[in-house]
C-alpha cells in the first residue's frame, strides 16, 4: 500500500513533498467531518479515510500523501494519546533531513 518507508516531516517540509507519501506527528487542533487539522510545527490540513479516528487534543501519527494544496489525504493513522515528545518528534525530523543519504532516498516518490 505504502512505500517501504515514508519520509518524516513536518509542517515546513510540506512542499517540499507533494505527491509524495509521508510519516507527520502532530497534535489533532480540530476535528470537522472527513477533515482534522493537526500541528507538526505548523497547521497541517489532513484528509481522513474511514479507518481514521482521532481525538481532539491527543497525538497522532499519520502516513499519508501529500496533495499539491498541502494537505495530506491519510491512508494510515495511530492515535498517540497525550504523552508526546513534540520537540523529540521534531529533532528526528531534523536528523532525518539534514542526513537525507540516509534516510530519504530518490525514488520514494509514493504512488503519483
Amino acid at each position: 500500500m505504502f512505500e517501504s518507508s515514508s519520509p518524516r516531516i513536518t509542517a515546513p517540509y510540506l512542499d517540499s513533498f507533494v505527491g509524495r507519501h509521508v510519516t507527520i506527528v502532530g497534535k489533532v487542533t480540530q476535528l470537522r467531518g472527513e477533515q482534522a487539522t493537526i500541528d507538526s510545527d505548523g497547521a497541517v490540513t489532513v484528509v481522513l479515510n474511514r479507518d481514521a479516528h482521532l481525538t481532539n487534543g491527543n497525538a497522532v501519527q499519520l502516513i499519508g500523501k501529500v496533495n499539491p494544496d498541502l494537505s495530506i489525504k491519510v491512508l494510515s493513522s495511530l492515535d498517540l494519546g497525550t504523552d508526546v515528545d513534540f520537540g523529540l518528534c521534531s529533532a528526528v525530523v531534523e536528523a532525518t533531513h539534514r542526513h537525507q543519504a540516509i534516510f530519504i532516498s530518490d525514488d520514494m516518490t509514493g504512488a503519483k
